[in-house]
């Protein structure tokens, strides 16, 4: 199949502060001209200082791992994928004098760079690894019912699977704190029509546009939420929150201390994830995610703002390799160019469009955001 890239719609409004525009949905901006996403920033970055504060929470709630985990072979779960975030993490963690139990999900999509990267440095600090790997004919026809759903964000069941698999290896193994990578500083906050849906969502699409059935695949529903963050008290950490991160300067410590290869682009460790943001948002769904990205970078300090909007004209990686992507993507979920093309040219859809856990949750927005605060120990 002929790939064909389009240049993107020019926006008429850009934030003044970052390079979010007004093809981002429910973005407002103030008589500065600064959008709500800034304004967002500015919030959690009052909640969640960075400086000398930030380092000593970090510390303390270090040890508080270490004294509840006292007699544990590990006391603290980490998800990796062979990126920066998740390498820096299991860095961090070994420097706070933790022992972690790495975990990575395989959903066979993994480049060579990145599984190679992930050996490094567990070999180097000497970390335990906890591979779950999803059946691929049935991951598959969860991707492809995802894709004909006309969701944005088609990369959501591995989203999913990783969250509910850490859980899951923490209950396992009576840990009862997970570090994730997660950081608003340096990747912003997505808007919710371009990636949010949940375990309901995920059900109802496979039981319409798929088998219906889940066997390997670790979907976590609400209730899974509430029986392994409420009950069981796992609680997931983001150590970045509380850390000056800069994620150059931390790609050139990972790459001198573990011999780390840089991938590319954001998430092009996977390679799905790769082809859905470089190639399936920005042309069937005219979102470019990389402004959420460049916008975190500039808060940051990490880029300029004109460098951001001159990188934003560039194409998202090189057309060579997008084709084979496409190419590759099409021949792995088992479809043909026509079973494809159909697919591409259905009708684009939001999450409000399928049954979800958003309206229970915005008809009783009260109790659950008193609930979700002894549930979920981040803001």
């Amino acid at each position: 199949m002929n790939l064909v890239y389009n240049p993107a719609k020019r926006p008429e409004i850009i934030c003044t502060r970052c390079v979010l525009d007004d093809t981002v949905p429910d973005i407002w901006f103030d008589e500065k001209g600064e959008c709500n996403y800034c304004k967002m920033h500015d919030l959690l970055d009052s909640k969640f200082p960075n400086d000398e504060r930030g380092y000593e929470i970090l510390k303390d709630i270090s040890k508080k791992i270490q004294k509840e985990g006292k007699n544990k072979k590990y006391n603290i779960v980490i998800g990796v994928s062979g990126g920066t975030d998740s390498t820096y993490l299991l860095h961090l963690a070994i420097e706070l004098g933790l022992r972690p139990l790495a975990v990575h999900l395989d959903n066979g999509w993994n480049t060579e760079t990145s599984v190679k990267n992930l050996k490094n440095i567990l070999q180097a600090l000497n970390i335990d690894l906890y591979t779950y790997v999803i059946n691929w004919k049935e991951f598959r026809e969860i991707l492809v019912a995802q894709l004909k759903s006309g969701l944005p964000w088609a990369d959501f069941p591995t989203d999913l699977a990783i969250v509910s698999i850490l859980y899951r290896i923490a209950a396992k193994n009576n840990i009862k704190y997970i570090f994730v990578g997660n950081n608003f500083r340096t990747e912003g906050r997505q808007p919710d029509l371009w990636t949010n849906s949940d375990g309901r969502q995920m059900r109802y699409i496979n039981n319409k546009f798929g088998k219906g059935k889940f066997v390997s695949y670790p979907n976590q529903t609400i209730f899974d939420l509430i029986y392994f963050a409420g009950i069981k008290r796992i609680k997931m950490i983001r150590p970045f929150y509380y850390l000056s991160y800069n994620k150059t300067e931390a790609k050139k410590l990972i790459i001198e201390k573990y011999n780390w290869v840089d991938y590319g682009g954001h998430h092009h460790e996977n390679i799905f994830t790769r082809f859905i943001i470089g190639y399936w948002l920005t042309q069937k769904f005219g979102i470019d995610k990389r402004k959420v990205t460049y916008s975190a970078y500039i808060r940051n300090g990490e880029i300029t703002r004109d460098l951001a909007l001159e990188n934003i004209q560039q194409i998202p990686y090189d057309l060579d390799l997008m084709q084979q992507d496409l190419d590759y993507v099409i021949k792995k979920l088992g479809v043909n160019e026509s079973q494809f093309k159909q697919i591409w040219t259905g009708k684009n859809k939001t999450f409000h469009d399928y049954p979800s856990y958003y309206p229970i949750y915005k008809n009783t927005k009260w109790i659950s955001n008193y609930i979700l605060r002894f549930i979920l120990p981040f803001k």
